[in-house]
């Protein structure tokens, strides 16, 4: 794949860029600096194409089908071949570098994660089941919180947001409740008076 020059749209000389990331054009003479992913300049022989995955075989993060063979350092996700991005002495994956604008922060390796997700579901059921009374506490508490972790990771591993709709739903539904069954026995009350 060729990389155009900015101004002119020629292709660039591709034996200039690797080395330096800045390359002249041969038609229009601009010097043109260019920021690619390292996989479009490898060499296409068998050691650098992505292998395919067998059974049991850690696949990659990006391509599931392609055999992993390293983990990036800030994320943990496993990386095929095209997609390893050697940089300070580690494996980084290509979300990783784009997120840190091409500068890899340090490693951090997250070996759990909190599940939101998880906890916005199980308070509002739980006191559902367990104390209902509690319900006019947990149900907006856990509409909130819901609704605060929307945009936080799930898992380390791909999950939806089904339990995070599902506890908004249920907190909706306790404290649209708790407002019905209040307002219910004020008018109750103030039609006696």
């Amino acid at each position: 794949m060729a990389i155009a020059c900015a101004r002119c749209n020629s292709p660039l000389p591709v034996w200039e860029l690797p080395a330096t990331g800045h390359a002249g054009c041969t038609s229009c003479g601009s010097r043109n600096t260019v920021s690619a992913f390292p996989a479009l300049f490898a060499p296409t022989h068998a050691s650098t194409r992505a292998e395919v995955a067998l059974d049991g075989e850690a696949a990659c993060f990006d391509h599931p089908g392609k055999r992993a063979v390293a983990a990036c350092h800030q994320c943990g996700r496993f990386v095929c071949q095209l997609c390893a991005v050697e940089f300070g002495g580690g494996t980084w994956c290509p979300t990783c570098v784009v997120a840190g604008a091409g500068q890899a922060k340090a490693a951090n390796l997250d070996a759990e994660r909190t599940l939101y997700d998880s906890i916005a579901l199980i308070v509002p059921v739980a006191t559902l089941l367990v104390f209902w009374p509690v319900t006019t506490i947990t149900g907006p508490g856990a509409l909130v919180f819901a609704l605060a972790r929307w945009k936080r990771p799930l898992s380390l591993v791909r999950r939806t947001r089904w339990r995070l709709v599902a506890a908004i739903l249920i907190a909706l539904g306790e404290t649209v409740g708790w407002i019905w069954v209040v307002v219910y026995y004020l008018t109750r009350f103030m039609t006696r008076q």
